[in-house]
């Protein structure tokens, strides 16, 4: 073995072994909200509201959007996506009401951010109204809208 190769090995296991003793190597959560477990598990809107609202008050809102396809034809792979401009946006959700567990998706936004995109794809079984709710400014603004899906992706 060369001299060089011994010297820098050595000299990495020191570095490593300074800083896990350090504390530098534990395990830590950075950035990540408690899993909202009640809200996942509730079996109706309402209940995963305020599971994950807590008694924040709710109002329809013209400031928070939704774009969903009007007709899925396939229910396992819907798009959807919730917007906002809203100053000081602290969370997003979207609930599928007819979804045994309507709670399907959540984002928590890092402080102080002025507006919000939020996009994923979730699972619907039937025809069903979709909720996207921003929680901005201490209150919750809720938009919805209905998508229909179709069995066998035949349109009708």
């Amino acid at each position: 073995m060369k001299r060089r190769t011994l010297l820098k090995g050595a000299a990495a296991s020191v570095s490593l072994l300074a800083a896990a003793v350090a504390g530098l190597l534990a395990p830590v959560r950075l950035l990540a909200a408690d899993w909202p477990q009640t809200a996942f598990d509730s079996e109706n809107v309402a209940a995963a509201i305020k599971d994950y609202f807590g008694d924040a008050p709710i109002s329809d809102s013209d400031q928070v959007s939704i774009k969903a396809p009007l007709q899925a034809e396939n229910g396992a792979v819907v798009p959807i996506k919730v917007t906002t401009s809203l100053a000081n946006v602290e969370s997003v959700a979207i609930l599928v009401e007819k979804n045994p567990r309507p709670f399907v998706a959540s984002l928590d936004v890092m402080p102080g951010a002025s507006g919000a995109l939020f996009s994923t794809r979730v699972k619907m079984g039937q025809t069903s109204q979709v909720f996207g709710l921003v929680k901005a400014g201490g209150k919750v603004h809720r938009v919805s809208q209905v998508v229909k899906v179709t069995v066998g992706g035949c349109g009708g």
